[in-house]
């Protein structure tokens, strides 16, 4: 069965898959992954190292000043938006006093979709979701797990039901790093993979 052996050959090549995203509190992770669209997780954990250590609580970090955020994680680029955000999602959190296991509370936080909710709750809480990033929607669909013209929506349905619940949050951790460092957009390490023979995209540099 495909699901077998791809489970299988990721629970090989990457058997302690967790989150490369850097955070020592729960809005922390919250705040990073809200960072990480459209740059890489290396950069983001540059940025927020010096982040959370001047902002140290979210009441420090509800209270910065906007100009001084911006100049922190100028490097990441959209820094005026992603600025913006990390005020209001403080100010949200500091209200509520916590930061919830509940998908609705979340995703009305500014910046805040269901891929950053499902890292969140997957993470801090062990809800089994796949967040379907770049790196997931590539590798699902390379190996026929999802179609070329299927959304993140699609995509995370027909993940869910093809494998175990039980399974969903290390796998999502799998198919993020095997994207990230195996089965990259450019260059994939595609001779060494034992996944290319059901790979859509080995068969067609093969043509």
């Amino acid at each position: 069965m495909k699901t077998k052996l791809i489970k299988d050959y990721l629970n090989k090549i990457i058997p302690d898959a967790k989150c490369e995203l850097n955070y020592t509190k729960d809005y922390e992770l919250l705040i990073a992954t809200m960072l990480s669209a459209q740059t890489t997780d290396i950069k983001v954990n540059m940025v927020t190292k010096l982040l959370f250590e001047k902002y140290d609580t979210i009441e420090k970090l509800a209270a910065a000043d906007i100009d001084e955020i911006k100049n922190i994680i100028r490097p990441i680029g959209t820094y005026n938006k992603k600025a913006k955000n990390i005020i209001s999602i403080a100010n949200k959190l500091k209200e509520n006093g916590c930061m919830p296991n509940d998908r609705d509370f979340l995703e009305s936080l500014d910046g805040v979709g269901r891929k950053t909710t499902n890292v969140v709750l997957s993470n801090i809480y062990d809800e089994p979701l796949i967040a379907v990033d770049t790196h997931v929607s590539r590798v699902s669909k390379r190996l026929g797990l999802a179609k070329e013209t299927d959304s993140p929506d699609q995509i995370e349905l027909k993940l869910n039901q093809k494998f175990a619940k039980k399974d969903l949050v290390r796998l999502h951790h799998q198919l993020v790093l095997f994207g990230r460092y195996y089965c990259k957009s450019q260059k994939p390490l595609c001779e060494s993979c034992e996944l290319k023979i059901i790979c859509k995209h080995y068969k067609k540099l093969r043509k």
